[in-house]
């Protein structure tokens, strides 16, 4: 029989060589549970909400961590609820292996009731997020309101003190514009105003010479330079009117083709196109034109009926237009101009004759039925002739404001006074400035 001792120190010297990677083998091979912990598997989470196996059922086992955590996110609902101190309990006893089995009659004892709310708070507080707050807050407008992006620039001033300043320092010291350019820009909007629909105004006198005609080639002017739709002017004069050769000068008219007012209503059932309107039509700059008969015999042959097929075809073309009456409100055409216009503009002057002829206008006006033309008319005063010191031009002023709805005074200007060509590049500013006024109050009138 072998020495016990002997034979306790082989044993020993033997586990004493054995590497110790063969003896942690050997405690794998002989525990299988502690094998699973080691390796690194784990048991699939069953779809069962309890997350128990079902009875009988084999345990399957992964071969990666991997593999079991998607077999876990498949057999969680969709939209879980965030995790509350009972559900981490709950799936803390889920994940227990399965050899630990509860007795026998524990499925018999009824759950402790609990004094905690049906609904328990959540695990951990949510604070908001700057996605939450973004997603919370209404998106501007980008379309309608650009200003909320965009600082608002002033305009830039012109001409001036405060022009200088911006020229010299190179836009970087912006003092805006002064009183006098807000002004102009004011009467600018005014006349650049939309309209719904086509208007017109006449412009009458009771004498002639007076700065009628170069008033309506200089309003006519101003409108086309600042609205967006080109207006028009015809010339009304039954004594032989001069409203093209003003505009255009008398050489052009001349090599131009002489189509007059006349040859407009000869052929007016044949015209349905802007198109073949302007065959009959004059242009100085954007502004349209049509001219009156030169010829003496039939220049006063124009009737009211006429004139009304004039203004008729013209309304559809044009939402501005202007007229030249020529002298006295008693020729045959005048009944028809005076019946279609929006409102009227009383040509003036200052000398004494004439201030008291468009007094007799606008008093003969409200006599034969035209009173609101009268009330809204504008009595336009023009210093063509530079009458003497001896003329008191304020009392003239004051005389005729009363009676009209607005008196504007022309200064003279040798580009109105020569009586030949006008055109807004060779007047004053303050000739242009003068029918700024003019047309900003004609397009004031048409409501």
């Amino acid at each position: 029989m072998p020495d016990p001792a002997g034979q306790n120190a082989r044993t020993h010297a033997q586990d004493a060589g054995q590497p110790q990677l063969r003896r942690r083998r050997d405690l794998r091979r002989a525990d299988e549970e502690l094998k699973d912990a080691r390796t690194g598997t784990m048991p699939v989470v069953p779809p069962s909400p309890s997350g128990q196996p079902e009875s009988g059922a084999p345990l399957t086992r992964r071969t990666s961590w991997a593999e079991a955590a998607a077999a876990a996110d498949a057999a969680r609902p969709a939209h879980a609820p965030a995790p509350t101190r009972a559900t981490v309990s709950e799936q803390q006893a889920a994940e227990e292996p399965a050899t630990s089995v509860p007795p026998a009659d524990a499925a018999e004892v009824p759950p402790a009731p609990s004094a905690a709310p049906a609904e328990t708070p959540a695990f951990r507080r949510t604070r908001p997020t700057a996605a939450d707050f973004i997603a919370d807050t209404p998106m501007p407008d980008f379309i309608s309101s650009p200003g909320l992006f965009v600082k608002e620039q002033k305009p830039r001033p012109v001409g001036g003190f405060r022009g200088a300043i911006y020229n010299m320092t190179g836009g970087a010291w912006n003092m805006g514009p002064g009183a006098k350019q807000r002004q102009e820009e004011e009467l600018e909007r005014r006349i650049s105003r939309q309209l719904q629909g086509s208007y017109n105004t006449a412009v009458l006198s009771l004498k002639g010479g007076i700065g009628k005609t170069s008033t309506t080639v200089g309003v006519g002017l101003t409108l086309a330079e600042y609205r967006g739709d080109a207006p028009c002017a015809i010339d009304a004069n039954p004594d032989s009117g001069d409203l093209v050769e003003r505009a255009l000068g008398e050489g052009i008219y001349q090599q131009s083709s002489p189509r007059t007012i006349s040859d407009l209503l000869r052929n007016i059932d044949s015209i349905d196109s802007l198109t073949a309107l302007a065959r009959y039509m004059h242009h100085a700059g954007r502004l349209h034109l049509i001219a009156g008969e030169q010829d003496p015999e039939v220049s006063d042959s124009l009737t009211a009926e006429e004139y009304l097929r004039i203004r008729k075809l013209i309304s559809a073309y044009y939402s501005v237009a202007l007229t030249d009456c020529g002298t006295g409100v008693t020729h045959n055409a005048m009944s028809g101009i005076l019946q279609s216009a929006d409102n009227l503009v009383i040509a003036a002057g200052y000398a004494v004759s004439g201030a008291k002829r468009a007094r007799s206008t606008l008093q003969w006006l409200a006599s034969h039925g035209y009173g609101d033309l009268a009330r809204n008319a504008i009595v336009v005063i023009t210093d063509k002739d530079e009458v003497s010191s001896r003329v008191d031009k304020d009392a003239i002023e004051e005389h005729l404001s009363g009676i009209c709805r607005e008196l504007i005074a022309v200064p003279h200007d040798r580009g109105v006074a020569d009586g030949d060509l006008v055109t807004l590049d060779v007047l004053k500013p303050e000739t242009r400035h003068a029918y700024k006024e003019i047309a900003a109050a004609i397009v004031d009138g048409y409501r």
